[in-house]
C-alpha cells in the first residue's frame, strides 16, 4: 500500500478561503497538494502536476466544474483520474443540474463522489485515502488539529462578554 505522501492531490476552487482550508487539510495529513483559481488554470496544472485525484468546485470562472471533466475526458491520460466534487450548490438548481451532468459524465467511472460545502477535513481525508488505497494514518493528526482549534475557539468565546456575542451572532446572522 502506498503512503499518503506518495500521492499528489490537484485542490480547484475558485474562492480563496475554501481553496487554502481544503489544501491545507491535505497538506497536514501528509498529501503533496497543489492547488488551482478556475478550470482553465486546473487544466494546465493538471498537465504540469499529474495528480493523482482532484477536488473540484463546480461553479468557476472562466471554466466551470462540467467543461475541466469533460476536457479531462477528451485526453486517455486523465480519463480515469477521480475527481470529487466539491459544491455549496448541489441543492439549488444550477448547481443540482450540473451534479447530475457530473453524475452522467462519470457513469463508468468508480467512484464518483460529490461532497457538499461546508466539508468536515476528516471525511474528505478518509475518502481520498479510500480512492488513492492509502492508509490514513494522518486523519487522526487532522482531527486533532481541529480538536485544538475549536478549543481555542471555545475559550476565546467563554471569555468574551454577552454584548459582544450578541454583536457577533447578529453579523454572522447578516452574512
Amino acid at each position: 500500500m502506498a503512503h499518503v505522501s506518495e500521492k499528489r492531490i490537484l485542490v480547484v476552487d475558485d474562492e480563496p478561503d475554501v481553496r487554502n482550508f481544503l489544501a491545507a487539510c491535505l497538506e497536514d495529513a501528509g498529501f503533496d497538494v497543489e492547488t488551482a483559481v478556475d478550470g482553465i488554470d486546473a487544466l494546465e496544472k493538471a498537465e504540469a502536476y499529474s495528480p493523482d485525484l482532484m477536488t473540484l468546485d463546480m461553479v468557476m470562472p472562466r471554466l466551470n466544474g462540467i467543461k475541466v471533466i469533460r476536457k479531462l475526458r477528451e485526453k486517455e491520460k486523465w480519463a480515469n483520474l477521480p475527481v470529487i466534487v466539491i459544491t455549496a450548490h448541489a441543492q439549488d438548481e444550477m448547481g443540482s443540474d450540473q451534479v447530475k451532468e457530473f453524475v452522467a459524465l462519470t457513469s463508468g467511472l468508480r467512484p464518483r463522489i460529490t461532497m457538499e460545502k461546508p466539508i468536515s477535513p476528516a471525511n474528505l481525508v478518509k475518502t481520498i485515502c479510500k480512492i488513492l488505497d492509502v492508509e490514513p494514518e494522518a486523519v487522526e493528526k487532522v482531527d486533532a488539529k481541529l480538536g485544538d482549534e475549536r478549543n481555542k475557539i471555545l475559550n476565546l468565546i467563554s471569555e468574551t462578554d454577552s454584548d459582544t456575542l450578541k454583536k457577533i451572532s447578529e453579523m454572522l446572522k447578516n452574512k
